[in-house]
């Protein structure tokens, strides 16, 4: 019988796996879209994020998809206001 008092040792086990010959580390799981991100491998903190939200400000994104954003909100504010039955009316010149 063992000693109540001892842990066991895990076992360890010395693998390397037998195709791979490829770069870096192959147990390291990574989204193949992380290297396009900019908030994938940011480092934390509060001034970190600060500055990368101003850098996300700074560079210029796609002019077609903000009209788009701002179409889409559009819609769905006029279809809230349908829903509530807003009467649109005071907005008009009588």
């Amino acid at each position: 019988m063992r000693n109540p008092l001892k842990l066991r040792k895990n076992k360890s086990f010395d693998y390397s796996p037998r195709y791979y010959k490829g770069e870096g580390n192959p147990y390291k799981i990574e989204h193949k879209l992380d290297k396009f991100r900019t908030t994938a491998h940011s480092t934390r903190g509060l001034k970190n994020k600060v500055t990368s939200a101003m850098d996300d400000l700074q560079t210029e994104g796609d002019k077609n998809l903000k009209l788009r954003f701002w179409i889409i909100v559009a819609v769905l504010v006029l279809l809230f206001l349908f829903i509530i039955d807003f009467d649109l009316s005071i907005f008009l010149n009588p």
